[in-house]
């Protein structure tokens, strides 16, 4: 049992991309970097963060990351410098803006839609239980 355990845990564990000589001497700029690397979208894979992406463009992003970190740039102007490059589809959480209101809102409006559906059919099944008569 343990041994499956073990299996399903180096399966289902994400494969990360960087290469050994990518990774910053500081743990603390290498910390920022990959949380940075989680935040940004492969402009090629687009389903996965740069941190997990194996194309060359992820790549390169890590080392602009790393480089930028180095040069002492903040967290938000290396995400300002990438979102400037390749637009804010780059970011997994773009800012809340008007013209990204609907991606935020759409997620709540579905969920409303549900309880709205649900609240209706028990509704509709209690007053058909109720209205027919026993026999």
């Amino acid at each position: 049992m343990a041994r499956l355990l073990i299996l399903f845990a180096l399966v289902l564990t994400p494969a990360q991309a960087l290469d050994p000589g990518e990774a910053l001497a500081d743990a603390a700029l290498e910390t920022r970097a990959r949380a940075l690397s989680q935040e940004l979208r492969c402009m090629v894979c687009q389903n996965q963060s740069i941190d997990d992406s194996d194309a060359p463009l992820a790549k390169d992003l890590r080392q602009f990351v790393r480089a930028r970190l180095l040069a002492g740039d903040s967290d938000a102007a290396i995400r300002a410098a990438v979102v400037e490059r390749y637009g804010e589809f780059a970011l997994f959480r773009p800012p809340v803006a008007p013209h990204t209101l609907a991606l935020w809102a759409m997620p709540l409006l579905i969920l409303l839609f549900g309880v709205v559906m649900a609240w209706r059919l028990v509704g509709k099944s209690a007053r058909q239980n109720t209205s027919t008569p026993l026999q």
